[in-house]
């Protein structure tokens, strides 16, 4: 186990050093305020509340009341098992405890080291800026008592704990399954100490912002919002949960019962959250915008793309001429260089009458189009000025939809050719068998190649999902100022807020804010393909 751990020791080094540090430095810098700093003055939560307003307490309660309940769930699971199994998980629960402890110090011992890193560079000015001061304040800065005091602290408690660990699996039989027991109460343990330490920060934070708006005589409502808000979530979950315990009950009058319990729970609910909007107005208008314009890019690529790219697998699939040059000519755009294709788009999309795309439409007697320079939204152009239908009614701008047309273009190619490994993948005796029981190419499709190829649609889905939340590449080039920020999707707010603004601070809080919408979408993505995605 120890050689294994060490050939995996180079990969946890730089998974650790480019992974995750980044990360952890960009919920530090999250933390801080300023302008053009990157070691700001410590602000809490106060750029979260910029973005999202009170929203983020909401958000921050929740989230440690996730991980509360995962906690709570995983001992639960180990202590059920313990039942089944007749096994006895309670040795480990010290050693996975104070390992979770360790890593929480070692935590900890990053972010008092990181801030006096960082602040070495100011104190090297003039003649003082030398390779030997700033080598000698580095080994100050490490040999300070605060960091040693914090290094030795979390050595001392992992050490602790990975020895009590392994004095236990020396004291128990190879063939139990008690071993399997510390990463349960380990990862329970880091759940614990997270959702402790996120509820302390919200806690002080609700407190902070009370203590501030007393000094100016304001009032505020924010624990009347989360309880609202916190309330209508939880009426949300009880309908769902009711309406799958009333799924296989045999009574129809049983199934009737609970589905006007689901119905009223869902209507309390969504009026409970009513109250979100009016949180959410009062954040930052260009983060949100950009949330919408990201939304819309998502809805009007991901199916699109997969769908195309899903007959065009059946297609390709058969054996038809020129099968292989095909197969390259759409994947083409995928290896394109993505500055140079959308630099061709921009052309063609451009709004001069003469541009390639109106010259076309010309030829049909409509009149030219301001394509990636048009702010309005391609429903609110259907219903013409007479009829305001807002800004989500309208949909996304014609701009947006021609940078939408570029992402299903250079995607869905490599879609295809994932899809044509899929299809590669599925025995051929299968569809034999099908048509000898007279099933026609639709049964056979519908019953054999989406059940077997769920795994590949299923993956397609979430890496399309995660890639187009975070597109930037090809928006940033076909993106103009006529659009008025309607083609600025999240991750071109985040730049903006960065290069721009230069609030290191701010960008990193709204990095963090996209990463756990991205983390949501992911479980639930997961969620719903445990129960649909076949594995054969």
């Amino acid at each position: 186990m120890m050689l294994a751990y060490s050939f995996l020791a180079p990969a946890f080094a730089i998974i650790g050093l480019f992974g995750l540090f980044p990360l952890a430095f960009a919920a530090y810098e999250s933390t801080l305020r300023g302008l053009n700093k990157i070691v700001g003055s410590y602000d809490g939560l106060g750029n979260y509340v910029k973005a999202v307003d009170n929203f983020i307490y909401i958000l921050a309660f929740w989230m440690a009341a996730g991980l509360f309940f995962y906690a709570g769930a995983t001992v639960a699971r180990a202590f059920q098992e313990r039942r089944e199994e007749q096994t006895n998980p309670l040795p480990w629960l010290l050693p996975g405890t104070l390992t979770a402890a360790g890593v929480a110090l070692f935590t900890r011992f990053v972010y008092v080291l990181l801030p006096e890193m960082l602040l070495i560079p100011s104190k090297l000015r003039g003649q003082g800026n030398t390779q030997e001061a700033f080598r000698g304040l580095v080994v100050e800065t490490w040999w300070s008592s605060k960091v040693q005091i914090a290094l030795w602290l979390a050595i001392l408690v992992l050490a602790v704990g990975a020895g009590w660990a392994l004095l236990v699996s020396r004291r128990m039989p190879t063939e139990r399954r008690e071993r399997l027991y510390f990463m349960p109460f380990f990862s329970s343990g880091i759940s614990i100490i997270g959702g402790a330490a996120l509820a302390w920060l919200t806690w002080t934070e609700i407190n902070a912002a009370y203590a501030e708006a007393l000094e100016k005589g304001e009032g505020l409502k924010l624990w009347s919002q989360i309880v609202t808000i916190s309330a209508g979530f939880l009426l949300l979950l009880l309908a769902w949960r009711l309406w799958n315990s009333g799924r296989d009950r045999p009574s129809n009058t049983g199934i009737a019962l609970r589905l006007v319990g689901v119905v009223a729970l869902m209507v309390g609910g969504w009026v409970l959250i009513g109250e979100l909007p009016r949180v959410i107005a009062a954040g930052d208008e260009d983060w949100w915008n950009g949330l919408m314009a990201t939304v819309f890019y998502v809805l009007g690529t991901v199916p699109m793309q997969l769908g195309l790219a899903l007959i065009l697998a059946a297609l390709l699939f058969q054996k038809i001429r020129g099968q292989t040059f095909f197969r390259v000519l759409y994947f083409l755009p995928y290896v394109a260089p993505f500055v140079g294709t959308a630099a061709v788009f921009r052309i063609i999309f451009s709004n001069r009458p003469t541009a390639p795309l109106n010259s076309m439409l010309d030829l049909f007697g409509s009149e030219p189009l301001l394509w990636l320079s048009e702010p309005a939204g391609i429903f609110q152009m259907m219903a013409g000025s007479k009829l305001d239908l807002g800004p989500i009614l309208s949909g996304p701008s014609l701009a947006l939809v021609a940078i939408m047309l570029y992402g299903i273009w250079t995607y869905v190619g490599f879609d295809t050719v994932i899809f044509l490994a899929g299809l590669g993948a599925i025995p051929n005796e299968l569809y034999e068998v099908a048509d000898i029981d007279g099933a026609g190419g639709w049964a056979q499709f519908r019953h054999v190649t989406l059940p077997l190829l769920s795994p590949t649609i299923y993956f397609l889905s979430l890496y399309a999902v995660i890639g187009t939340f975070k597109a930037f590449n090809h928006i940033f080039v076909l993106r103009q100022a006529a659009a008025l920020g309607t083609t600025d999707t999240a991750s071109i707010v985040i730049f903006q807020a960065f290069k721009r603004d230069t609030r290191y601070g701010y960008a990193s809080a709204l990095a963090i804010l996209l990463l756990i919408i991205i983390l949501a979408i992911t479980l639930i993505n997961n969620r719903i393909a445990s129960r649909r995605v076949f594995y054969g």
